[in-house]
């Protein structure tokens, strides 16, 4: 039954790909892959791997672009499941641990969207299940095993380094400190992480540590407190975790942290902390900064295990027989209803055609781009013009994934995200005329003073989704000026400085 549960949930995912057109951040990420540079501003190289490696196979489709991710959902729950299977020997609980992440919306579902966390989670869980290789053979090359997947899971996104804590009290509180304190093996996992990570700290040194002072701007951003982005960041546990899903998983590793403490026992020690480290700094962070809906989700595998172990634990600790019935019984129904929840969800999606969430449905606020390409053709082809201008990378994006290169898009502005990115052909841009398009009001902004083209009003277009006006765009015809795909990192052309912080000023309002 479990196995048809998964067969069934993986092909949904696939539907779901296939059939769901791609957001700007998918899209975006989708013109990594086609780039040669080591890493990237905004986020480690990895994703863009996986997106290549999907559209090697399936071409530049949405279901080549997400791919990746439903193949990383499902060497997830054979990890988690092996975990689950060396520390307690019961099948029913490897069931429920493979389980639990399809019952999860943020998993059953949204695995198959493209997010640098996707590419993370299976090199995060991988980490974790060396480590339980670890506890239970004391052989120390499973360090390098853990080391290996801790730079995989850094190259992937730099919130893997949350998983710190839960490493180091791993190896310092159980009683074997002292022998692994003296091993070279530790020492040798750090090593091996930091040489797979090092394209980043590469490309890094040759942009001025561009990546880490783009993402240091989020790390350190303080907005005041607010009981909204607070309320954000439960809500969204509940809605991407579950609502009857994520109080059992956080019951469960409070208990589970206790035990290991207590004992000093390393496998409870380790995933009881690598969750609730993170569950708790976010929360700290969610006073003063909306936390993102993907920032927390590498950690809830983990969760999803830790779950799972409990329940055989707590026989063997002489609860209660009501307690342990209790316990089962919320974990089973954590699951149904987490399955029927994410089925109705993907109904919405792809079958249903109503918008009841309006302009804030994380789908719907993305989607409709089609029709802005469609006018930007129609405006090229009026216009005698060559390419296409944007102010915003999302717009950029989907315009780069419409035409797919059959013309040549540029963002104008914040040109540090683009840094070593291949020449979009300007022999096909200097000297001819573009089409800028943006969002109303991104046609007035300030970076406009720094561009001396020629602007000639050529229309508007609007973005719908499912007759919900998201956005209204403009499109200019723009000459007498080619973009500076360098510019000096002095210029307002460049600056991801300071549209790091408008970013996330603008996320929290």
């Amino acid at each position: 039954m479990a196995a048809l549960i998964i067969a069934a949930m993986t092909v949904l995912r696939i539907v779901y790909a296939s059939a769901l057109e791609l957001r700007t951040d998918e899209a975006y990420y989708w013109t990594w892959s086609k780039e040669t540079a080591l890493s990237f501003l905004d986020h480690p190289p990895m994703i863009a791997w996986f997106i290549r490696f999907g559209t090697a196979i399936f071409g530049d489709t949405a279901l080549g672009v997400r791919f990746g991710g439903i193949l990383a959902m499902l060497v997830t729950q054979l990890l988690l499941a092996d975990i689950v299977r060396r520390v307690t020997r019961d099948a029913r609980v490897v069931v429920l641990a493979v389980l639990m992440p399809e019952a999860a919306l943020y998993y059953g579902l949204l695995m198959a969207k493209v997010a640098p966390d996707v590419a993370m989670i299976p090199f995060a869980v991988a980490m974790m299940w060396a480590l339980v290789r670890l506890a239970q053979s004391g052989d120390g090359r499973w360090w390098l095993a853990a080391g290996l997947f801790a730079g995989l899971s850094l190259l992937s996104k730099f919130t893997a380094i949350m998983f710190a804590p839960a490493v180091a009290v791993f190896l310092l509180v159980p009683d074997w400190r002292w022998r692994w304190l003296r091993s070279p093996y530790p020492y040798l996992a750090v090593v091996v992480a930091i040489v797979v990570f090092s394209p980043v700290l590469i490309w890094n040194a040759q942009h001025d540590w561009a990546s880490f002072r783009f993402q240091g701007v989020r790390a350190t951003a303080n907005y005041g407190v607010s009981l909204r982005t607070i309320g954000d960041y439960i809500g969204l546990q509940f809605g991407l975790v579950g609502f009857v899903m994520l109080p059992v998983v956080l019951s469960a590793l409070v208990m589970t942290a206790w035990r290991g403490y207590r004992t000093r026992e390393p496998v409870a020690i380790l995933l009881s902390t690598a969750v609730l480290v993170p569950f708790l700094y976010f929360f700290a962070k969610s006073l003063t900064l909306r936390v993102g809906d993907t920032w927390p989700m590498f950690m809830w595998p983990v969760g999803f295990a830790a779950a799972a172990i409990n329940l055989t634990m707590m026989p063997r600790e002489n609860w209660s027989t009501r307690m342990i019935r209790s316990s089962v019984v919320w974990a089973n129904t954590a699951v149904v209803s987490g399955l029927a929840f994410v089925v109705i969800v993907f109904l919405y999606y792809v079958a249903a055609p109503w918008n009841f969430l309006g302009k804030i449905d994380p789908v719907g606020a993305e989607a409709g781009y089609d029709k802005v390409a469609a006018r930007a053709q129609a405006a090229l082809d009026e216009a005698g013009a060559t390419w296409i201008a944007t102010t915003d990378y999302r717009t950029y994006a989907m315009m780069r994934w419409l035409f797919r290169g059959r013309v040549p898009v540029i963002e104008i502005n914040e040109r540090g995200r683009f840094q070593e990115f291949a020449n979009p052909g300007m022999d096909r841009i200097k000297g001819h005329a573009g089409i800028y398009v943006g969002r109303e009001p991104d046609n007035r902004a300030p970076v406009w003073d720094a561009i001396p083209a020629k602007r000639e009003q050529f229309g508007q277009v609007e973005r719908r989704w499912r007759g919900v006006l998201t956005d209204t765009y403009v499109l200019e015809k723009l000459t007498g000026w080619s973009p500076q795909l360098s510019p000096p990192k002095d210029s307002p052309l460049f600056q991801w400085r300071v549209l790091a912080g408008e970013f996330e000023k603008r996320v929290s309002a």
